[in-house]
């Protein structure tokens, strides 16, 4: 069994990284081969709509025809067990990277029938993961919980399993916030939470590796 996890943040070792890494330490507690790729390390742009993934008969049926340092991750997810992606909110949205990547990962396996089929060889379970350094009240107000139900409904039925998700809000954002402008938020308030809360939020993370590699 092998599990992946993608990071779409561009910082390497802060939130979203660290919830990924506790996930596959879960997954690997229960014998999992794991693999992380750290998006932003890549060169790779989003679907550009040629279509070869459609083309009848056409040599790149159901696979992105796309040549570029993308191509080996989406292989190698082609025998991956499970996936967990992780990605910060930025302006209500996953990031751009984390975006481009699903737009190369989810489309050439979907088919326009009346059937929703998908090209995807198999079914494995999706996990998600995002932080922000709102807070959950901000989360919902805004409706962005709906633009994250949608991605996730489409890779429900592009690979075949319920997916999962882990929201981490009013995350930790600096090591020291007196060197930025920031004076909207109650940074007593925010270190203590990253005490308090953030340890369960990554035993949550912990869990879930354990589910998906189970």
């Amino acid at each position: 069994m092998k599990i992946m996890a993608i990071n779409g943040s561009p910082r390497k070792s802060w939130n979203t990284a660290t919830l990924l890494n506790r996930a596959m330490e879960g997954a690997a507690s229960k014998g999992a081969k794991t693999e992380f790729i750290q998006l932003y390390d890549l060169n790779y742009k989003g679907c550009k709509s040629c279509f070869s993934c459609k083309l009848k008969g056409g040599k790149s049926y159901g696979r992105c025809a796309v040549k570029d340092g993308l191509t080996p991750v989406l292989r190698r997810i082609e025998d991956a067990s499970a996936l967990i992606l992780g990605s910060p909110m930025y302006i209500g949205a996953v990031t751009g990277m984390m975006r481009s990547f699903l737009e190369r990962l989810i489309f050439p396996y979907l088919v326009y029938d009346r059937e929703r089929s998908s090209l995807f060889n198999g079914k494995i379970p999706i996990g998600f993961i995002y932080t922000m350094g709102a807070p959950e009240s901000r989360f919902k107000e805004a409706g962005w919980e709906q633009q994250l139900k949608l991605i996730e409904s489409i890779t429900n039925r592009i690979f075949g399993r319920p997916s999962e998700s882990l929201l981490s809000t009013d995350t930790y954002q600096f090591d020291d916030y007196s060197k930025y402008v920031a004076t909207g938020m109650d940074v007593e308030a925010k270190a203590k939470r990253r005490n308090e809360v953030f340890p369960k939020d990554c035993q949550k993370a912990y869990e879930m590796g354990v589910r998906l590699a189970g």
